[in-house]
């Protein structure tokens, strides 16, 4: 679905919630809805449960917890608002994956 600037966040080890964090853009409403069902599509279809999802009536921010992973995928200026990068420490570059 061309999702635009694709962040990784590892977070083990930083909270329980999850052990990664995917952020994603989609360039307007219906390219995040569209990025957002297509993620829901393909995590059913690999026989993994249905993900909770919230934000699709908007589609500003669609938010998508698998359990082990938490997609987010934004309009841009709603990301950059929100700002996760910075809140979850991937600008630290210390704290940064090795690749």
């Amino acid at each position: 679905m061309k999702a635009e600037d694709i962040t990784v966040i590892d977070l083990v080890g930083k909270t329980s919630l999850a052990d990664a964090m995917i952020i994603a853009s989609g360039n307007v409403n219906r390219h995040v809805a569209a990025i957002a069902e297509a993620l829901i599509e393909a995590i059913k279809n690999s026989g993994k449960p249905s993900p909770q999802v919230e934000g699709m009536p908007a589609c500003d921010w669609v938010l998508l917890d698998t359990g082990d992973i938490i997609i987010h995928v934004f309009r841009p200026e709603v990301r950059q608002f929100y700002n996760l990068e910075k809140m979850w420490g991937t600008d630290r570059p210390n704290e940064r994956l090795d690749n």
